[in-house]
């Protein structure tokens, strides 16, 4: 388990092949609960390559010196983090709307 905010990672080896390649990482909260997304790419056996980048957000909490993943949200395709961005991006636009 990670005792830092950047050991955290969804880079994850099996058998010698690094199945999952993490490519980037955006820290969006840091504190005792940690939220970041991720970018990263699955090793296709198949192919014999990694395939395109995907992108998944995770929700840490720290406990007892380390964190452990509470939840997480996979973004499923390129469509679904356009449509995600194009929300976010209306809400945002609508005005200030806030309740600091």
């Amino acid at each position: 388990m990670a005792e830092t905010v950047d050991e955290l990672t969804v880079s994850y080896t099996e058998d010698g092949i690094e199945t999952t390649k993490e490519l980037d990482k955006v820290i969006l909260s840091k504190g005792s609960w940690t939220t970041i997304i991720f970018r990263h790419q699955d090793w296709d056996k198949a192919k014999e390559c990694y395939g395109p980048d995907k992108y998944t957000i995770r929700r840490y909490q720290k406990r007892a010196g380390e964190y452990r993943q509470q939840s997480k949200f996979n973004i499923s395709s390129r469509a679904q983090a356009e449509g995600l961005i194009k929300a976010l991006q209306g809400w945002l636009n609508e005005g200030d709307g806030s309740a600091d």
